[in-house]
């Protein structure tokens, strides 16, 4: 995607600042940072990504957006996502959210169903009730791009305290849309146990699993997950979607990024 039609701006939702992104031209995206994350964490997926209009921005404490008195619940970050598509002048979207950004993007999924026409979850859980594993050298807290700051990896475990009492479970039943959980196979932070909880409860969930790590949005993996989530929305934009021999249908496909 080219960066010639790329517009940034600063918004204020509920008294806080928060920077937006948009760029592109097509069906509306909204993207949905992961933990910590700034927007920029999106640049190779929306690099490879064609023929959408993609909206993302900076959660409150993270990147350029202003920090909150009080860590903000993920009820109140998917109002947040809310207000930015209003001020974008955006009804419905397709919503992809990454980690995090998952658990945000299942909250808008269930609190404003009528905004969302496909609801994409890559390596997240349900919260409450997840599988994890221990942070390693790795992980996302500490990738160079946003964790090197002492305010990076603070304004991170504000945001971590979002997530620490919600669970999706009892409300993943009633997730209509048709929807796409991709898990990476060697994910040490959200294993892809968490994945096939997800599909298995949604509807009409499918779960992909990469041969990826947790940081499957980075360049070369980004590009192969870009392929997977254009063929899904391509699958599911005109025709009734239905899994492939039963529910949810899953998809392996082994990847090598080396």
């Amino acid at each position: 995607m080219s960066a010639a039609s790329m517009q940034t701006s600063v918004i204020v939702v509920g008294g806080l600042s928060l920077r937006v992104q948009v760029q592109g031209e097509g069906a509306p995206v909204l993207l949905l940072n992961g933990l910590g994350q700034p927007l920029e964490s999106w640049d190779p997926f929306v690099g490879a990504l064609s023929g959408r209009r993609v909206i993302r921005f900076d959660a409150p404490g993270v990147g350029e957006s202003v920090m909150p008195l009080l860590p903000p619940s993920i009820t109140s970050l998917a109002s947040i996502a809310a207000a930015v598509l209003d001020e974008m002048g955006e009804t419905n979207v397709d919503v992809v959210g990454f980690s995090l950004g998952g658990a945000i993007a299942q909250q808008f999924a269930h609190d404003y169903p009528s905004r969302v026409r496909h609801l994409v979850l890559i390596a997240t859980s349900c919260g409450l009730g997840a599988t994890l594993r221990r942070w390693e050298s790795g992980d996302v807290l500490t990738a160079p791009s946003w964790g090197a700051s002492v305010t990076g990896v603070f304004s991170a475990w504000w945001q971590a305290l979002a997530i620490v009492n919600w669970s999706s479970i009892p409300f993943l039943g009633g997730v209509s849309q048709p929807s796409l959980v991709v898990s990476g196979r060697h994910d040490r932070v959200t294993p892809p146990s968490n994945g096939r909880v997800l599909a298995s409860r949604i509807p009409d969930g499918r779960l992909v699993i990469l041969d990826a790590d947790h940081e499957m949005l980075q360049s070369p993996a980004a590009v192969e997950l870009v392929r997977v989530v254009e063929r899904f929305l391509g699958e599911t934009e005109s025709v009734d979607p239905a899994p492939i021999e039963g529910h949810p249908a899953i998809l392996h496909f082994a990847i090598n990024f080396a």
